[in-house]
């Protein structure tokens, strides 16, 4: 309905409470592998913001930082006094007045709310309202702003401590978030006044402001949940629990299966395809895409990878950034892969390490191999060609290349390139002493005697 339609988005990331104990401003901290402050900046874009203003304090430098960095095109305007949420907006003001459509007004600390919630508040505008409040029905509204309605049009909202007894009774709360028409919103905002106790500027009051001048206000709902602000730790905490379970549900009702939901744990752009299985107690940290029919074994940690079609991680498989598994190839039981590109069907299946490394389809990578890929100050690559089988417990000191279809002998320390069909052995000639072991035994067995007495 407001395709068509320019709109703003102002996010205020300038309050910071100190119930967070923490030395990191509030909007920073993560809900799911991204920044409060990120969530917010990803909901407006994707309800069809045109242009982006976040509301920073001059005194945290790096909250304008971050929102430059996950979205680039934003500007930036500074509150510098706390004088309540309107007087946030206004420190808007040359973004205000550019003219566009719609403005959205959000929260950087409310990383729940959904592109189609504010889409609605959108909507409601482009059907004639000049402004338009986002409220949800509050289990216990003790505390919070209530939507008096009359005929169900929304006339006001009234504030906890100074709604009478009847007021106090309606649960339909006020989220703080709201949309305000272009046209009127400078307007409406600098007509809003500081008759409080507070002495501040309520962004709530724009609906009063509005009812005054004989304009439209509605509302639309959205869960209690959705609107959940984060002030604290065990706010953070409850803000992803319940982005986890929104993204469990998400990825099982594309076609994945997971064991035992609960147990899992997605960032918020983990890409899983369709008959995927994910065992118990798995991490996806940022950047990961599982293909169709991959398996995610049980207590496997993956982070910036992409795993294959038919492919197999774990258990206790560790994925780290730049790691690539193609088809049906299989990383098994604690092994870690790092920057590595691994071909189709080549199996790694226990106790190895993989780092700067390509590894060519079909290869064999023994138990306890490791890539020695670091010299203390730079890294350098390990080639290994398709179809080459190297033995267990093997060392491949790169840089260094395994040609195709070639054999590396179990124990092998490898420091020059072997060609494709070779056999290469890094170990030294096995040598036995017959009876050393029993004359050892009996001259420690004499020391240790002595040692005894003395």
């Amino acid at each position: 309905m407001q395709s068509a339609r320019s709109c703003l988005a102002i996010i205020l990331a300038a309050g910071e409470g100190t119930r967070m104990k923490s030395a990191r401003p509030k909007v920073l901290h993560e809900v799911a592998g991204r920044s409060l402050l990120g969530h917010a900046l990803a909901a407006v874009e994707a309800a069809g913001a045109s242009a982006v203003c976040v509301v920073v304090s001059p005194e945290r430098p790096e909250v304008g930082a971050e929102a430059l960095t996950r979205y680039p095109a934003a500007t930036l305007a500074f509150q510098t006094e706390r004088l309540g949420t309107a007087h946030a907006v206004l420190a808007a003001r040359e973004a205000l007045q550019a003219g566009y459509d719609d403005v959205i007004v959000a929260f950087a600390d409310t990383p729940l709310v959904r592109p189609e919630t504010f889409r609605a508040l959108r909507d409601e505008l482009a059907a004639g309202a000049a402004v338009a409040v986002l409220a949800f029905a509050a289990k216990d509204p003790t505390g919070y702003g209530r939507l008096v309605l009359s005929d169900s049009q929304l006339e006001s909202i009234v504030e906890h401590k100074d709604a009478t007894p009847e007021q106090r009774r309606i649960v339909l709360c006020n989220a703080g978030l709201m949309a305000l028409s272009g046209a009127q919103a400078l307007p409406i905002l600098e007509s809003i006044g500081d008759d409080n106790a507070q002495r501040e500027f309520y962004l709530p009051d724009a609906v009063k402001v509005a009812r005054s001048r004989g304009l439209k206000a509605t509302h639309t709902r959205a869960p209690e949940d959705e609107v959940m602000g984060v002030n604290d730790r065990l706010q953070l905490a409850a803000a992803e629990a319940r982005f986890q379970a929104r993204k469990r549900d998400e990825v099982m009702a594309q076609g994945a299966t997971l064991i035992a939901p609960e147990t899992v744990f997605f960032s918020h752009d983990t890409a899983i395809g369709r008959d995927v299985v994910i065992e118990p107690h798995c991490v996806f940290g940022p950047g990961v895409k599982v293909a169709d029919g991959a398996v995610i074994h049980a207590f496997s940690h993956l982070e910036g990878a992409e795993v294959g079609p038919g492919a197999s991680v774990g258990p206790y498989g560790r994925l780290r950034p730049g790691a690539r598994l193609a088809q049906g190839a299989k990383v098994g039981n604690f092994v870690e892969i790092k920057a590595a590109e691994i071909g189709a069907g080549t199996k790694i299946s226990h106790l190895t390490y993989i780092g700067d490394a390509s590894i060519g389809a079909g290869a064999n990578i023994g138990a306890g191999t490791i890539t020695c890929n670091y010299d203390g100050f730079n890294k350098a690559k390990t080639v290994i060609g398709a179809g080459a089988f190297v033995g267990s417990n093997s060392s491949l000191v790169a840089p260094v290349s395994i040609g195709e279809g070639a054999y590396v002998g179990s124990g092998s320390v490898i420091t020059e390139d072997v060609a494709a069909d070779a056999l290469a052995v890094g170990r030294a000639r096995q040598v036995e002493k017959p009876g050393w072991a029993s004359r050892f035994r009996a001259a420690a067995a004499a020391l240790k005697a002595r040692r005894a007495k003395a």
